[in-house]
């Protein structure tokens, strides 16, 4: 229950607070019990960035656990302050993030470069959210880019996972079932057929990627592809009077020079964000057109703004490999399609992100669950990115209108997978130009439609 209630067919409840509008459980949502559950499980791969931590930056275990709790503090912000999206990592960013990483010894070192990374990222959200240029961004950039945003981050995501050498050719088996499961569950058109017939059906794809997740949790420890684990109980003890150590007040700030050379990769991780509001904004427009009871708000520029909050919060407490990105595709795919079945399902769309983030932080303090999934960490960060890469592709290609824009949309697509941001966005704008522009060149006369490839024979 909340304190605040809604009338059908409008926006939830709020306070308003400049361009903010300030949400909190049980006064403008209610607790949703299925978001609880999943998050007791799903937060375990937000515990999935700290081998990176250890490794590029040389952080010590507990000190990097410091680092996941400010990054779930940044993961409540969105629902709080207005953005009905489940946020997430700039995920088929990190491994160029990496890239750049790699360039500088693990320490004082690589957190400079990072904090310089993570600064400018945040300014490039800022400066897009205050001018509004955001929404214009959303606005102006053709369907057939846009589509090829999407369809290279999901390319990129999926690649990473079974290309020779991958945790899918490493651990095949609990990953092929956990992700067929997911799949299945989740977007299944015979499983979907079920959940209308079968009341079990409905309980069970109310936990989104939880089933799949524990089959593939299970299998992997059963076969010896993970280890048994060791559960400890009490709270778990984040080094946060260690953690000024590891930050740029003590390890030093960077000079110029390191600007310039973090610039390309911050572009890069704008790009890939400005995908996941595309592929957001796509979610929460189709989850809108089935619920009549609540108007959803997509405001571009609030999203814009909440992603430099979080950045600027990271680059100076807790420089992140993963960034600040406003999407966490796969857990708002699962959220989108319970709250498709009715305000009883899902009271609102902030109850759900709301109430998963709030959770799964107070999940980061329970040792028992924390040691727990501490051996089986990649599977549950393998499991998002293969669903990130399916749902990326799904979405991308239902918003491409012609053969034209599908073809533009996948090559593009295959060369930011295969390039990088920078290069697909060249090959984008090119093709688009190119294709979709012919009144530029002015071959047809006016009043003639021009030939689509289909009609040439």
């Amino acid at each position: 229950m909340q304190l605040y209630k809604r009338n059908d067919g409008d926006e939830q409840p709020c306070w308003k607070a400049g361009p903010f509008k300030l949400r909190l459980p049980f006064v403008h949502y209610r607790w949703e019990t299925a978001e609880m559950l999943q998050a007791l499980i799903m937060f375990v791969v937000s515990l999935g960035m700290i081998p990176l931590l250890e490794k590029y930056l040389g952080l010590p275990y507990d000190v990097a656990l410091a680092y996941v709790v400010v990054c779930g503090i940044g993961f409540m912000l969105p629902a709080l302050l207005g953005v009905p999206l489940v946020p997430g990592w700039i995920t088929p960013g990190i491994p160029v993030v990496l890239l750049f990483l790699g360039n500088f010894e693990p320490g004082p070192e690589a957190i400079r470069a990072l904090f310089t990374l993570q600064i400018l990222v945040c300014v490039i959200f800022f400066l897009l959210g205050v001018t509004r240029l955001g929404s214009v961004m959303v606005r102006i950039v053709p369907n057939s880019m846009k589509g090829g945003i999407i369809i290279g981050a999901g390319i990129a995501a999926l690649i990473g996972e079974i290309e020779t050498g991958g945790r899918l050719a490493n651990t095949p088996i609990s990953l092929v079932l956990g992700s067929l499961i997911c799949l299945y569950l989740m977007f299944s058109v015979s499983f979907r057929g079920l959940t209308e017939r079968v009341p079990l059906a409905r309980k069970i794809v109310n936990y989104g990627m939880v089933p799949g997740m524990i089959v593939a949790i299970v299998a992997g420890i059963a076969v010896g592809e993970y280890r048994m684990p060791d559960v400890r109980f009490g709270i778990t003890a984040p080094a946060f009077d260690q953690l000024w150590q590891y930050l740029p007040f003590t390890a030093g700030f960077p000079d110029a020079q390191v600007f310039m050379l973090a610039v390309p990769t911050a572009v890069i991780a704008y790009i890939i964000a400005f995908g996941d509001i595309i592929v957001g904004q796509s979610l929460m427009q189709r989850a809108d057109e089935l619920r009549t009871d609540e108007k959803i708000e997509i405001n571009v520029d609030r999203i814009h703004l909440v992603c430099a909050i979080r950045n600027a919060l990271h680059a100076f407490f807790a420089p992140y490999p993963g960034l600040a990105g406003p999407l966490w595709t796969a857990v708002a795919a699962t959220m989108a399609e319970r709250y498709k079945y009715g305000r009883k399902a899902m009271e609102s769309i902030y109850s759900g992100a709301g109430t998963f983030w709030i959770t799964g932080f107070l999940a980061l303090f329970v040792l028992p669950l924390v040691s727990f999934f501490q051996p089986v960490l990649p599977i549950a960060l393998s499991l998002t990115l293969i669903l990130t890469g399916y749902i990326c592709l799904m979405v991308g290609f239902e918003q491409l209108n012609n053969n034209a824009e599908r073809g533009i949309a996948g090559t593009m697509g295959v060369v930011l997978a295969v390039y990088g941001a920078g290069w697909g966005l060249a090959a984008g704008a090119v093709l688009y130009l190119l294709i979709e522009r012919t009144h530029l060149l002015r071959f047809a006369s006016p009043g003639v439609r021009a030939q689509r490839p289909s009609e040439a024979e």
